[in-house]
């Protein structure tokens, strides 16, 4: 293998991608494009919750408690009901997502010491917002008991905690989710934009012309995948610019760290997606084929929206086997805790494997001759 030759495919297949507009918004504009909606839309904080009240007490201890919900942000007050059959009936509208019910001892019950209870209904169709919803109206509550009792001496309020959040101190969703994109969007894109290149030289007809060069396999392949990786770090680095400057993620690790792990996880992604051209030759075909096998593995199994520990045991094995999954635990490892390769080197010797892997059966599957 000689790089003369290998640096004259990557000039060629660099060639081809300047005269295919299709590959280059795919390859530049999609990534991009993606994590900015990805990134604005996908988010597990939830705000401005839909509340209704029934206050049948009316007292000042039952308004400071209504104003503690209003002040929170987390709920927004959009119905007062007067009976608890409207609770009922905007429900089942929908136009509420949980109601609050503040008894009519409710003051008096503080004012003497009694247990005071509010009551809680929930909208359980969504299940998810249902229990976060919960959690803070617990918490709201505990607050609002906390203050009232704050000056007085009460046996039942001896402990109190104080908790402290590291790596995402304000608790933003998108601290989380915009390193895990990039992640996910990168196995998809890495693997179709090679998934097309083999393919494309069958579908055209200029694979004859590459079977009559003295160019040999091993370096029609690597040759090809050098343009692709250059365009794939390019990708991580508008993406990773994205995440800091437009919402405002922190990016605590060493940029040299991320930028050869990256590399490993892209010659990876990129060689499968070589692997899938060459054996199936058609890029529709090849396409399809690598939207199924990195898109939802990398969405679904990666650790980027549910996590791996609570998977069953089945499951958990798979995660194994795809790449994204480490590649998630490097760019949440290098963004938000700044670790080192001391903590991450067993997700890089993991996506080193899956580089050889991809390489090995890109070169498996590609040969010259023609059938």
């Amino acid at each position: 293998m000689t790089w003369r030759r290998v640096l004259a495919m990557a000039r060629k297949e660099s060639i081809q991608l300047r005269r295919d507009p299709r590959s280059l918004a795919l390859a530049f504009l999609l990534p991009l494009a993606l994590i900015i909606m990805f990134g604005y839309a996908i988010t597990f904080d939830v705000r401005n919750i839909e509340l209704g009240i029934l206050d049948e007490d009316h007292s000042s201890a039952s308004r400071q408690l209504i104003q503690a919900f209003e002040a929170s942000g987390y709920f927004r007050v959009v119905d007062v009901f007067e009976r608890t059959s409207q609770i009922d009936a905007s429900l089942e509208r929908g136009t509420i997502r949980l109601a609050i019910t503040i008894p009519p001892t409710f003051q008096a019950d503080l004012s003497t010491g009694r247990r005071a209870q509010v009551g809680v209904i929930l909208d359980g169709s969504d299940a998810n917002t249902a229990t976060i919803a919960q959690t803070y109206v617990d918490a709201i509550v505990d607050r609002f008991a906390i203050a009232r009792l704050s000056g007085r001496r009460d046996p039942s309020v001896t402990v109190t905690t104080e908790a402290r959040v590291w790596y995402n101190e304000t608790l933003e969703s998108r601290n989380t989710i915009v390193p895990g994109l990039v992640a996910v969007i990168m196995s998809i894109i890495a693997a179709m934009l090679t998934a097309l290149t083999i393919a494309r030289e069958w579908e055209r007809g200029t694979m004859e012309q590459l079977a009559a060069t003295p160019v040999r396999e091993a370096e029609v392949i690597i040759g090809k995948l050098i343009p692709y990786v250059v365009i794939g770090m390019l990708d991580v680095a508008m993406a990773a610019a994205a995440g800091v400057l437009v919402f405002g993620v922190p990016l605590h690790g060493s940029l040299l760290l991320l930028t050869v792990l990256t590399l490993l996880f892209l010659i990876g992604s990129l060689g499968l997606g070589m692997f899938i051209s060459a054996a199936l030759k058609s890029q529709v075909l090849a396409t399809q084929a690598a939207i199924l096998v990195t898109y939802l593995p990398a969405l679904l199994l990666s650790g980027f929206i549910f996590s791996i520990d609570s998977m069953p045991i089945v499951l958990r094995g798979i995660t194994y086997a795809i790449p994204a999954r480490y590649y998630v635990t490097v760019t949440k490892g290098v963004f938000l805790k700044g670790v080192g390769m001391e903590v991450l080197w067993p997700n890089a010797l993991a996506m080193l494997i899956f580089a050889t892997v991809g390489l090995g059966l890109a070169f498996r599957a590609f040969r010259k001759e023609i059938a």
